[in-house]
């Protein structure tokens, strides 16, 4: 190999033994993919990959996805050879440490080129059907001139294996994803073993029975890496390409389980060294080698300037536009639009489940956001996420906006990620919450990686009735509330429903979750206010007549029971104030002042919601809450299949039961 072809021989080594420097500094890290995959990733990004160094966020450019993530120090020593500024040698020295853009595994917020955080397996392959298939709208919205681009995958064995990644392939296949490439590194090897130990599928006819084009290489012959290239982009179909490899090539953990790890063993590491015939010292690399590296970080900086003039050739007004949408930027229009639908709401006060409520606000939404693009995990009908201006997503018809999703709430999960990574659309899909079971990984991701997916779960407790506790929710609320960097809201009625929708949809770097019923909710909110109050986390809906000593605090389809419980205990003569609580995360991002004006001190302090109780000590304990002076009606166990009103009766989520633990507290 070196002697057949030297220059490819050695830039290719340059990502090994920068990769064998690097694990071996932190002493952690996983040096055998980096070291097999490189001669993959040398062609792909010489001969094919259009990318420009010094522009790393060029709209038009090829997206590389390193889906097998914990072979990080592949991307870093691309990065750091072709010329990225974010990438000295420094950032390789500090490989995995306190602070350095050389994370672990990729993060996307580290750093400008790395398009996605992977390491999870399955999870790049997965976002990358995202990522084609928000090329595919954009090129059918803004044309082929600006937008025309690949999205190139290296996978490995783990990603394979997880099920996400069935979801992902079957998907790019039914939609004919062409502008998609996967570069399996078949190497045989995972951490406990050979493959063999664990599964023994054909991964090419696993590939082609899903719709793939497939392709059978040497990983390592750059002629056929470059040839098999070639014949991908060339095809109508999403291609994969097997690329036979060893892990940790020319290492004495060649072809090992041993090679996944840490290669540190200094006498192993110069032996391989010697065997590359790389004779500079750590983390040096030959100045001719360098340099042929940044030029291949330069060959597209033509490509960009093209780029650059077609674009300014696009009419002001969707030149704009692609602006607005790749900023994440609300159109001007959004304010206005959300105003005059809740007084339109406020006024007629229907009584609508919130998933209800949801699609009215999306009939009014989607016609001036040309960015969203709405789905459902084939529950289109019961999630209410469809409107009639959207048209369907489809091989004939890329234009589409409404993606059906099938039966794969983790694959549209991940894809919808890669939506919005990729840039210039919003996604939002549905399925019913209880199913946030098979959508949290992605769902956590969406939220480490700070992109705005809107993750829409109806059918939000067991006020979804007769379908029983295996589909009623009852701890989700608190699963996606304890997720950082998460938004969740449970509106209690449609304008509170569009005022989260406002939040979700001007939201840059925080995902939302957005908690509808199943079953009709009054309105709440009758007397109008400009102002997006639900932005405020909590605030007052009904204040007490005469002197306050009870303070309800309820989300969703529990408000209106506070509110029926206000009733019994004002007729009383306690003084009841009900605060709505439709999304606790922005309540505790809101000053004390504002706080203490919601919930002072004093009075006594029941929390209303049909779910566990975790997560609402912090406001009936904390916030100047106490102890014995707080309770909480919900559920502390799972549902049963009855009628909805049934249920809130067993489970004493009812109006009476709430006045009667308020009056026990006084």
């Amino acid at each position: 190999m070196r002697t057949a072809n030297p220059d490819h021989w050695s830039k290719a080594t340059a990502i090994r033994a920068l990769t064998l420097d690097a694990v071996a500094e932190a002493n952690s890290g996983h040096s055998g993919m980096p070291m097999g995959m490189a001669d993959v990733a040398t062609v792909l990004f010489e001969k094919h990959l259009k990318f420009d160094a010094a522009n790393p966020t060029w709209p038009d450019r090829d997206r590389f996805i390193l889906s097998a993530g914990h072979g990080s120090m592949l991307i870093y020593s691309l990065l750091h050879l072709v010329g990225d500024v974010q990438f000295p040698i420094e950032e390789i020295k500090n490989f995995r440490q306190m602070g350095a853009r050389t994370a672990g595994h990729p993060e996307n917020f580290l750093a400008d080129a790395i398009e996605t955080t992977t390491g999870p397996l399955g999870q790049g392959i997965a976002n990358s059907v995202g990522f084609a298939m928000a090329e595919e709208i954009q090129r059918a919205r803004y044309g082929k001139k600006v937008v025309d681009h690949f999205t190139y995958v290296i996978a490995g064995d783990g990603c394979l294996m997880e099920g996400v990644s069935q979801e992902a392939i079957t998907l790019a296949g039914r939609h004919k994803l062409s502008k998609l490439i996967v570069m399996w590194d078949n190497n045989n090897i995972t951490i406990d073993g050979p493959v063999s130990l664990s599964d023994s599928t054909d991964q090419v006819a696993r590939f082609k029975a899903a719709g793939w084009h497939t392709i059978e290489i040497d990983g390592h012959n750059p002629d056929e890496i470059d040839a098999a290239l070639t014949e991908a982009r060339k095809s109508d179909l999403p291609s994969m390409i097997a690329c036979k490899t060893h892990i940790a090539l020319g290492h004495a953990a060649q072809d090992t389980s041993k090679g996944h790890g840490a290669l540190t063993d200094p006498a192993q590491m110069a032996a391989a060294k010697e065997a590359y015939g790389w004779t500079t010292g750590p983390f040096e690399v030959p100045a001719h080698v360098k340099s042929a590296w940044e030029e291949i970080g330069k060959r597209g900086a033509e490509d960009r300037a093209a780029w650059e003039a077609r674009f300014e050739t696009l009419p002001r007004a969707k030149r704009e536009n692609f602006t607005r949408a790749l900023a994440f930027d609300a159109p001007k229009k959004l304010s206005a639009t959300v105003k005059a639908f809740k007084k339109q709401m406020s006024e007629s006060a229907p009584k609508l489940a919130t998933r209800a409520s949801s699609e009215k606000v999306l009939e009014v939404l989607n016609p001036i956001l040309p960015e969203t693009v709405g789905g459902s995990a084939d529950l289109t009908g019961s999630n209410n996420t469809k409107t009639a201006d959207l048209g369907v997503f489809d091989v004939d018809n890329r234009g589409g906006r409404y993606v059906y999703w099938g039966i794969r709430e983790h694959g549209m999960a991940a894809a919808m990620n890669g939506m919005a990574l990729h840039g210039g659309v919003r996604p939002y899909g549905g399925t019913f919450m209880c199913f946030t079971d098979y959508a949290r990984p992605s769902m956590r991701l969406a939220a480490l990686m700070k992109v705005p997916t809107v993750f829409v779960m109806t059918h939000d407790s067991i006020g979804l009735g007769e379908d029983g506790p295996t589909h009623q929710p009852v701890e989700h609320l608190a699963i996606s509330r304890a997720t950082p960097n998460t938004y969740v809201f449970r509106p209690a009625d449609t304008v509170e429903t569009a005022e989260a929708w406002e939040i979700a949809l001007t939201s840059k770097e925080t995902p939302s979750v957005l908690s509808l019923t199943r079953q009709g909710l009054p309105t709440v909110r009758t007397e109008h206010k400009n102002n997006n109050l639900t932005s405020k986390g909590a605030y007052v809906l009904a204040d007490a007549e005469g002197k306050r000593q009870v303070i309800l605090i309820a989300s969703g389809s529990e408000v209106s029971v506070a509110m029926a419980a206000r009733d019994i205990l004002q007729a009383e003569g306690i003084g009841v104030r009900v605060v709505s609580m439709p999304c606790m995360e922005l309540f505790a991002e809101q000053d004390e002042a504002y706080r203490k004006r919601v919930l002072p001190g004093g009075a006594v302090r029941v929390g209303v919601e049909a779910g566990v109780r975790q997560g609402w000590d912090q406001w009936l304990l904390g916030e100047r809450g106490k102890f014995g002076k707080a309770d909480f009606v919900g559920m502390d166990r799972f549902g049963a299949s009855a009628p909805a009103e049934e249920l809130f009766e067993k489970f004493g989520i009812t109006a009476a039961n709430v006045a009667e633990k308020a009056k026990a507290l006084l």
